[in-house]
């Protein structure tokens, strides 16, 4: 056997062995959940078994929560979420690359990303409310700037790390400026900028909950937030796995269309 193929067969070992680590690690945790739960080792106030989850997922599917279906609440939320990060990738990608491009440019936005960016969701929410009132504007301006920052940074790290004797050998041969950053730079950022994507999802997903929870009566994040008013831990366990499981599927999305379109990716 050639030194391909034992290579490929090493890997697929690797990820078989990774997979199977996965499923053991979830089984476990499942199996430890359901023991402490049906030895009655902690109350199913605090904690409830893996039947009351299922039992109340199963509710929720055919009866909603709230009067409004579990599809709507999941409409409701990811519209939401998807209108936030597209428009968010829309301005990030180009004001991120225009700034790790020019210095000057970098120096009038990085500095107010760098600003808002720390700051607590919660502690500009309220302000965002005050300013566009308590309907979707406000919850979608909390999720595009959590899904910006990541997406602007990503964005400038990747223009600089920019391999430079790619960029010398092309203006040596008369490349244009615009034909540098088409071809050259532009391609060499594809994977950066899809990595910082992937981040401005899952953090504009966990800025979710905070802005469903005030003045919503929709949605995934407000249905956890409504059942922990009233202790409804079998909800909000249901709502927890639910945002869990969406999140990975969305994240495997992205993952996939990585793979297929920025084909490229780890290769000089």
């Amino acid at each position: 056997m050639n030194k391909g193929g034992m290579f490929m067969n090493a890997k697929k070992n690797k990820n078989r062995f990774e997979v199977t680590l996965t499923f053991v690690t979830w089984f476990a945790i499942f199996l430890v959940w359901f023991l402490v739960t049906n030895l009655r080792e902690v109350s199913s106030l605090i904690l409830p078994s893996p039947q009351e989850v299922w039992e109340t997922f199963i509710a929720i599917v055919r009866n909603g929560y709230n009067n409004i279906s579990i599809w709507q609440h999941l409409s409701d939320s990811f519209v939401r979420l998807f209108w936030a990060v597209a428009v968010a990738f829309v301005t990030a990608v180009p004001l991120g690359l225009l700034s790790g491009y020019f210095g000057k440019f970098r120096a009038v936005i990085d500095s107010i990303v760098q600003f808002y960016r720390p700051i607590p969701p919660l502690a500009y929410y309220a302000l965002l409310i005050l300013w566009m009132g308590i309907d979707d504007a406000s919850k979608v301006t909390l999720l595009y700037l959590a899904a910006f920052a990541p997406i602007y940074i990503a964005c400038v790290a990747a223009v600089n790390s920019v391999n430079q004797d790619y960029i010398l050998s092309s203006r040596s041969l008369g490349a244009s400026q615009k034909d540098v950053f088409l071809k050259i730079v532009l391609p060499a950022c594809m994977p950066d900028i899809f990595t910082g994507l992937r981040t401005a999802m899952g953090f504009a997903y966990t800025t979710l909950v905070a802005a469903e929870m005030t003045a919503a009566t929709s949605g995934i994040g407000w249905m956890v937030i409504d059942a922990s008013r009233y202790l409804k831990s079998d909800v909000m366990f249901v709502g927890i796995i639910i945002m869990g499981i969406t999140g990975i599927l969305m994240d495997s999305g992205l993952l996939y269309l990585e793979n297929k379109f920025i084909f490229w990716k780890g290769k000089d």
